[in-house]
């Protein structure tokens, strides 16, 4: 089936496949439609915020503001691979040559100071989010748009430069601002003012860097809508900030908060306990989910020129024993990623197809050998004899590179000591990182790992001032345009792209177009193996591990939906779909 929306209007879309929920549904499965209203809900967030504008590189913006003020004109499905239904607009029409798509808005669609929105919102919001005043990866990610334009009062049109497959529909998880918020002024100027959206919550208060409250919207448009029935039931929601994981841990089992998203083996295993675990007051449990791993590592910036060496950072992977760490720290939790789209179909296994040596073939010289002859894999130490034959490999490699020991120090020829800093923005890795850099001393590299404070660590990742950084790559069951701010060559040096490694290569740049603008399923299934396979034999990165589950806790207050979506994360479940017991 080609990926192609419908020549007249549709109130959903998907891509390549039929939406699963047919025109006139009530509700999406995974809510409950008569959850109560009410109640308050008080979550953590982590580190600190300057900034009540979500769409800028500077600052950071305070937790929530982008799911509960803000609105996109479609909502997304957590049931499908990439499917979207009327939010805002309440149809979509893409032209028949694929050059433009119109969005109608719905005529009751409002913003929380009561006013109407209209297409020129739409416009400005558009305008907005592609500026130079705005977070760069908008720019990135709607490259293939030419304008947008106003067709009527609540009709908007936005013109294409080329067809691009998934465009239509990325363009609808455009947020839509209120042109009376920004009032004439930069855009960039907006941090420290309220903002005016159109979701179900209104900024109630805040205490920066420390504390943000919201309250439901009374008067909110869209809270019978079938996308929204069932949805944020809450009357209140506030997020307290806590600087240190663990310091947040002992708030909540104090009852500071109510929720709790684990992403700490150590603390999962062995600190989720005490007496309101064991009376049933603190409920603890792992919810299965469906979702892309995608690929979280030790990104190595290739801008610099000590990491550019391909042979390097293959030698640097091969000191990581994920199996000692993942039974002496993790519990035996993780499972080792063995790809950029972990724990999904997209991910690579075995040989090239025919089909992948078809997109392969023609970069076969800029490619290593193994792309075409081995099976990736991340480097495996079952044992002490492993990891000492993965070390003597790594020494080899760096021999190769002009590396070698002398004096117990790992030189070039030049006299030029290996040295290199892992950056950390959170406490908890040091102790992942201590193993990982006694192995890498044993190559007599001078390895180091140094935790700084979240709003530095953020500006220094955006700047990408680091010799390596702990990453995760995100991905949805439908990779597309992201793939140009992940790695693309002209994200490499676009600041606050998510293009960490500094990957600039035309075969990655082919293979990501031929992704975007793959005309069926099996095309784009073709290219992101491939894909996966060059950007695995770069040795961009020391893979790291995911979980298949979620693990929460939450005080015995709330109740949620029987039946759980395929593709979602914890905390966005828990504010849209959970609600207080009465």
């Amino acid at each position: 089936m080609l990926f192609s929306a419908p020549l007249r209007a549709e109130p959903a879309l998907a891509l390549g496949y039929t939406p699963a929920y047919p025109p006139g549904f009530t509700h999406f499965n995974y809510v409950n439609p008569a959850a109560p209203k009410g109640g308050n809900l008080a979550m953590s967030a982590f580190g600190s915020f300057d900034s009540l504008n979500p769409f800028l590189l500077k600052g950071l913006p305070a937790a929530g503001l982008g799911s509960l003020v803000f609105e996109t004109l479609l909502e997304k499905s957590w049931d499908e691979p990439f499917s979207m239904y009327g939010l805002l607009a309440e149809d979509v029409s893409l032209a028949q040559d694929g050059l433009s798509v119109s969005f109608r808005l719905r005529p009751q669609a409002r913003f929380s100071d009561g006013s109407r929105m209209t297409a020129q919102d739409v416009v400005f919001s558009f305008d907005a989010l592609r500026s130079a005043k705005a977070h760069p990866q908008y720019r990135v990610y709607w490259a293939d748009v030419e304008r947008a334009e106003v067709l009527d009062e609540r009709t908007v049109r936005f013109v294409f430069k080329k067809p691009n497959p998934e465009l239509h529909l990325i363009l609808g998880e455009m947020p839509v601002l209120s042109k009376q918020w920004v009032n004439g002024r930069a855009f960039d100027e907006l941090a420290r003012v309220k903002p005016i959206g159109s979701g179900p919550y209104i900024l109630e208060s805040y205490d920066w860097g420390k504390q943000v409250e919201y309250r439901r919207n009374p008067d909110y448009w869209a809270k019978d809508l079938p996308v929204r029935r069932g949805m944020y039931n809450f009357d209140q929601i506030s997020f307290k900030y806590y600087k240190d994981r663990t310091v947040s841990l002992e708030a909540f089992k104090a009852g500071e908060f109510d929720f709790f998203y684990e992403n700490h083996s150590k603390r999962w295993a062995r600190d989720h306990a005490g007496l309101n675990y064991a009376n049933g007051k603190i409920i603890k449990t792992t919810i299965a989910h469906s979702n892309n791993a995608g690929m979280q590592g030790i990104v190595f910036n290739t801008r610099r020129p000590l990491l550019q060496d391909r042979r390097v950072r293959q030698a640097l992977s091969l000191a990581m024993d994920f199996e000692w760490s993942n039974r002496n720290l993790f519990y035996g939790q993780y499972t080792r990623c063995d790809s950029y789209f972990s724990n999904s179909e997209l991910a690579a296994h075995g040989l090239p197809s025919a089909a992948e040596l078809k997109l392969l073939e023609p970069f076969r010289d800029q490619l290593p050998p193994e792309v075409f002859t081995q099976v990736y894999r991340p480097p495996s130490a079952e044992n002490s004899q492993a990891l000492r034959s993965n070390l003597i490999q790594a020494k080899n490699l760096l021999a190769e590179a002009g590396w070698t020991v002398q004096d117990g120090v790992l030189k070039n020829k030049e006299g030029r000591v290996f040295a290199f800093e892992i950056l950390l923005g959170q406490k908890g890795f040091e102790r992942i990182m201590a193993p990982y850099v006694y192995n890498l001393r044993k190559l007599g590299i001078n390895a180091d790992y140094r935790t700084i404070d979240a709003a530095l660590y953020q500006r220094r990742v955006d700047t990408f001032d680091f010799d390596a950084v702990i990453e995760v790559f995100g991905a949805s069951q439908s990779p597309g345009n992201e793939l140009f701010n992940m790695f693309h060559s002209s994200s490499a040096n676009q600041e606050g792209s998510g293009n960490a490694a500094g990957v600039s290569s035309p075969v990655v740049d082919a293979l990501v177009k031929k992704i975007v603008y793959a005309q069926n399923r099996e095309q784009l299934i073709t290219a992101t193996h491939a894909l996966d396979r060059v950007l695995l034999w770069g040795y961009y990165l020391v893979p790291n591990w995911y979980i298949a589950n979620h693990r929460i806790a939450y005080w015995d207050y709330f109740e949620r939906p029987r039946t759980l979506p395929l593709y979602f994360e914890a905390e966005p479940w828990v504010l849209k779909t959970w609600w207080r017991k009465p």
